[in-house]
């Protein structure tokens, strides 16, 4: 059992159906000395959710709705850092199934013992924990993630004077650069630091629906709009908005963004009557805005009006001095997520990465790195543990043995193969495979109910 000197401070909400089984999981995480609260249905997990901040929320599927709404889906998009964890029965498993796809961290049947779920809760935690430490590593140290070359040396000198002001910002580089990660950095060191920053790729909407994400909608403004929406932008107001890809924002919502930057109002969709919001804007874009302007596929005044501070990032690739720093980085966040402990690599490997040349940038540096920790069957990166276009340099798409129709396997494709490997070389036998994979014997459960793995 968990000692009292290692108590972290953390809210857990237990919403249970059954009384008593609530209070047996309450009792166990109290003895381990998390702070824990009880409610009996749905309408009480929206009024504590709304209330407070919890680390955790143990969900009974059985209260998992409240009229039209889902509670899986909505205590999501409120709190995408909550770690949930779903209690089912045989009525409810394929919601439990649904709740994982949704981010859900586990699901564990109502008839387990409540020690059970207490020591999965624990589980939750502590991963929590690590990714907090990589989130505030992020945000505490971006100056050395970005490089000590003179040209990223004058990026942080940029953003550290344009923060602290409501100037908008235009970010500039080739896709995977870390735009997003910059443009954080200036919310962060802002006034605004303590509201909402909320990014959206424009390019991955199509234009009817990017306008009514980003600017709301009213009840019955189109087919399907049954309700009143907020807009990203009311979402963001007092905070930043941040507007990935936006030179591929249509003509007709680049107008009604200028529109927002002219007067400070925007206007849902089918609304009658607009309405103020205090919203900072950066945009990025891996595209040149001066031939869109020219071709007259960018609006010229919207240019004028995003282009008060320019920040130009330069691919990884020209900044390699930054590597060291973003690979601990990426390992640790890469533990974290797949319930490895990988502490480094060997020299061959960081010697092969150091003469690879990015053309995916600081993101497909994230993806190689993932792909290391997934395949690693110690606490050491090795050589072969890396994506063979890194360990034999550049490879055409076509050559790579792992591509069908010319697509390389996804990091999750990757990862359910070697699973799946890793089980027929052991022949099924699962607690062999979990030491194998260097994982806990749980997350290789969750991890065969998240990629479909029968169990034998």
């Amino acid at each position: 059992m968990r000692s009292k000197k290692n108590t972290i401070n953390a809210h857990i909400l237990i919403a249970c159906q059954v009384k008593d089984y609530g209070a047996a999981i309450a009792r166990f995480l109290n003895s381990y000395g998390y702070q824990t609260e009880r409610c009996h249905d749905a309408a009480g997990v929206l009024r504590n959710v709304g209330r407070r901040f919890y680390d955790v929320l143990v969900l009974d599927l059985d209260l998992a709705r409240e009229g039209d709404v889902d509670l899986v889906s909505f205590i999501r998009q409120k709190n995408p850092d909550i770690q949930l964890i779903l209690l089912f029965d045989s009525l409810t498993i394929e919601r439990a199934l649904e709740g994982i796809r949704q981010g859900a961290f586990f699901y564990l049947p109502k008839s387990g013992a409540p020690s059970d779920v207490a020591m999965v809760v624990e589980k939750a935690l502590h991963i929590r924990s690590v990714e907090t430490s990589a989130q505030d590593f992020e945000q505490t140290v971006f100056e050395e993630l970005v490089g000590q070359t003179p040209v990223m040396q004058r990026v942080v000198e940029i953003i550290q004077k344009v923060a602290p002001t409501d100037s908008t910002v235009l970010l500039l580089g080739e896709s995977g650069t870390g735009k997003e990660v910059l443009a954080n950095a200036v919310h962060r060191l802002s006034r605004r630091n303590d509201k909402a920053f909320i990014a959206i790729n424009c390019a991955a909407l199509p234009e009817g629906l990017l306008e009514s994400e980003l600017f709301g909608h009213v009840q019955g403004a189109f087919t399907g709009a049954e309700h009143d929406k907020r807009g990203l932008f009311e979402e963001a107001d007092g905070g930043t908005i941040f507007l990935d890809e936006i030179g591929d924002m249509s003509p007709i919502t680049q107008a009604k963004l200028l529109r927002v930057l002219q007067s400070g109002e925007i206007r849902r969709v089918g609304a009658s009557t607009a309405q103020k919001v205090d919203v900072r804007v950066i945009a990025a874009t891996n595209r040149d805005l001066v031939e869109a302007v020219a071709t007259h596929t960018f609006r010229e005044d919207l240019y004028f009006r995003l282009n008060v501070i320019q920040i130009r990032i330069p691919p990884l690739r020209e900044r390699m001095d930054a590597l060291p720093a973003l690979m601990s980085h990426f390992i640790a966040r890469a533990n974290a997520r797949y319930g490895k402990n990988v502490r480094g690599m060997d020299d061959h490997a960081k010697g092969l990465l150091q003469h690879y040349d990015y053309p995916g940038n600081v993101r497909e540096l994230e993806s190689i790195i993932a792909h290391a920790v997934i395949l690693a069957d110690h606490d050491t990166i090795r050589a072969r543990d890396l994506p063979e276009p890194v360990q034999f340099g550049r490879v055409p798409r076509l050559a790579l043995p792992y591509t069908a129709e010319d697509t390389t396997l996804t990091l999750a494709q990757v990862e359910e193969r070697h699973i799946r490997e890793t089980l027929e070389k052991l022949n099924g036998n699962q607690s062999a495979a979990a030491r194998r994979l260097g994982i806990s014997r749980s997350t290789l459960w969750r991890k065969m109910s998240e990629y479909g793995i029968k169990q034998s």
